[in-house]
């Protein structure tokens, strides 16, 4: 019976999303299966307002669109990990896997997404977060 409600437990998880793009309506695909798990991401359009988010949220989860105006993808990651270490990151970029290993290296960062990421990008990062999250960390619904 335990086991059965940690399990129960572990999938009603709810994370706190922060999505850092311009391109809101081009990745409408990826925002709404992310809510479509309940974890809807709050969204802003710049690297500042993510900070100002990053410090008064403590989101699980920032994804930074590399298409920011005030800042570069990786540039404000290592912001983020500034203010917060404990924030994971994922970047969304049209870097090819070593070029993105070799710039982000020792950065922490949890993975990158293609340029227009889908419905399985967000099922498999949320898979991500739930095995990296211990279950007192994130919030739980239900």
């Amino acid at each position: 019976r335990e086991s059965e409600l940690s399990g129960s437990a572990r999938e009603s998880r709810k994370f706190r999303i922060l999505l850092a793009t311009p391109r809101y309506h081009e990745l409408e695909e990826f925002v709404s299966a992310l809510a479509r798990e309940e974890h809807d991401p709050v969204t802003v359009g710049s690297g500042n307002d993510a900070l100002d988010l990053v410090a008064s949220l403590s989101p699980d989860l920032v994804i930074v669109d590399e298409g920011l105006p005030d800042r570069e993808p990786l540039d404000l990651v290592r912001e983020i990990a500034g203010l917060n270490a404990r924030v994971n990151t994922a970047v969304i970029t049209d870097l090819n896997k070593e070029e993105f290993h070799a710039g982000s290296e020792g950065l922490g960062v949890l993975c990158s997404l293609p340029g227009k990421p889908g419905a399985e990008e967000a099922s498999r990062l949320v898979r991500k977060m739930a095995c990296l999250l211990p279950q007192s960390e994130s919030v739980i619904t239900g």
